[in-house]
């Protein structure tokens, strides 16, 4: 499996309301996934993108993936809005027809009933795209990209609360 923490270097995007940059936050939960997984009888082969705030291509994220031979390509980011009343969890796929697509649609129901059963934030749907990292992904693996409620939101933006959901899911 490779986890991809979004975002990195000077692309930090989103901007939380305690000042704390989506490429950071992402990456936090990207490292907690692989410190829970370790916890496990029968750990999970997890690599991360990156491990650092440092550059890294969104080529370079899916040519990882290919090169280690995937089963699982996931790509983690937080939403943000000049809406205050924006709310709640999208899970994307990628718009393009593979022999991958229907495990990618069905997990990310699976991730998106999580997410909202665990956490309690609303759900925005499973949703379609055309984002790079799942153009260059749908033929390879089963790819989601996440979007884990919008950083600029007071109420979603409880990191610990995102913790407790990891915890549960390794």
């Amino acid at each position: 499996m490779v986890i991809d923490p979004g975002h990195d270097g000077k692309d930090s995007v989103a901007i939380g309301i305690n000042g704390i940059q989506e490429k950071d936050a992402v990456l936090k939960i990207a490292k907690k996934i692989l410190e829970l997984n370790e916890k496990k009888d029968a750990p999970l082969d997890i690599y991360l993108t990156r491990y650092s705030d440092t550059l890294i291509s969104l080529s370079d994220r899916t040519n990882l993936a290919r090169a280690l031979n995937a089963d699982l390509f996931i790509s983690l980011h937080c939403n943000h809005s000049d809406n205050p009343n924006a709310r709640g969890i999208e899970v994307y796929v990628a718009n393009a027809i593979s022999k991958y697509s229907d495990e990618s649609i069905w997990l990310a129901f699976l991730i998106q009933v999580e997410l909202n059963n665990n956490l309690g934030f609303e759900s925005r749907g499973v949703k379609f795209s055309n984002f790079q990292v799942k153009r260059e992904t749908v033929d390879y693996c089963p790819s989601v990209l996440l979007e884990l409620g919008f950083f600029n939101i007071g109420d979603e933006n409880n990191f610990p609360k995102r913790q407790k959901l990891l915890r549960r899911w390794l």
